[in-house]
């Protein structure tokens, strides 16, 4: 299978790319981390304007109706450049409007969300909801149902991976958006397999760093990259990486083309163990590998860490999704 993107979703992916690397750096992350919103309304605008916000939409709401192999090259950058601004849960509550809401519901959110004007969060429940804090609707599923809520309360705090969250409280029963059932299991089964390709970038830069600090940093008078047992695990780490990539992208494919729910399940939470199994492994070799550095505020490669960790947990952690294979 081509694992390789086609030529428009190399060039999406190229431009976010050098737009974070000139805009976002590590520098520039932590300006934003120390503001009291923890996110950026100028880089949120930025994302819009290149099209970011609407890409998985369709071009009857502003969109450019891209898959999640799109949305793939997109999360990829954001993962290896550690982005806090709370991107995908705004275009899974995005995409549960698209599949299961009215069309005046569609025509009232959609188009806004595409200008980047409104944002959005996804909730399986109350507690700990990313990107509760800046969102202006949220998208609840619950009891069976979807309901859209534009009236509730957040106890606002930041996750252990920097990111915007909070604990909610909905005002109201919420306008319904249909019967959860498939919908449901879509969006989430979408939010799964963008979660593993978010980490795909964050295993890149984990091992890309790891590499030049192992050819920078001497002892001895040599390198430490010299020595063979530290060669051995870095080969490791780059073999852990690439598995999850190739993962990754068939998760993607599958969400977009599976020629079932029971085949696009399947895959997902074949790559969410597989992916959660390379974030432990490339996430602690690469702090180890660095040494006590590894585990200082001052590098970008604990931040990476602890993004990593997350990530493993998110949309379903390893027993759940090893309960899912299973079953199917």
């Amino acid at each position: 299978m081509n694992f390789d993107y086609n030529e428009e979703q190399q060039l999406l992916a190229d431009s976010v790319r050098r737009y974070l690397q000139k805009d976002y750096d590590f520098e520039a992350r932590k300006k934003i981390l120390a503001t009291p919103q923890g996110w950026s309304e100028r880089v949120w605008a930025n994302f819009a304007e290149m099209g970011l916000t609407g890409l998985p939409l369709s071009p009857d709401y502003g969109g450019f109706g891209g898959g999640a192999v799109d949305l793939m090259s997109v999360v990829e950058a954001f993962g290896e450049a550690l982005v806090v601004e709370p991107y995908l849960p705004s275009m899974l509550a995005a995409a549960a409007i698209a599949k299961g809401g009215t069309q005046e519901q569609k025509q009232a959110i959609l188009p806004a969300v595409a200008q980047g004007r409104m944002r959005l969060a996804f909730a399986t429940g109350e507690r700990g909801v990313i990107g509760a804090p800046l969102a202006q609707r949220i998208v609840l599923a619950r009891d069976g149902r979807l309901t859209l809520h534009d009236k509730f309360n957040v106890a606002a705090y930041r996750t252990v991976d920097d990111l915007a969250a909070g604990d909610v409280a909905f005002q109201g029963k919420g306008e319904p958006l249909g019967a959860a059932g498939g919908v449901l299991e879509e969006v989430l089964d979408l939010g799964a397999a963008l979660s593993c390709a978010e980490a795909v970038g964050a295993l890149k830069f984990a091992c890309d760093t790891t590499l030049e600090y192992l050819k920078t940093r001497k002892q001895f008078g040599v390198p430490i990259g010299a020595f063979q047992a530290l060669q051995h695990r870095m080969v490791d780490m780059f073999i852990s990486y690439e598995q999850a990539r190739s993962m990754a992208c068939l998760a993607c494919s599958k969400v977009d083309q599976a020629g079932s729910a029971q085949d696009r399940a399947r895959s997902v939470s074949a790559a969410k163990i597989r992916i959660a199994d390379a974030a432990r492994h490339v996430s602690q070799e690469a702090v180890q590998l660095h040494g006590g550095m590894g585990m200082t505020e001052e590098l970008k490669v604990s931040h990476t860490f602890r993004r990593l960790t997350a990530l493993a947990r998110r949309f379903g952690d390893v027993d759940e999704h090893l309960e899912r294979f299973a079953s199917l």
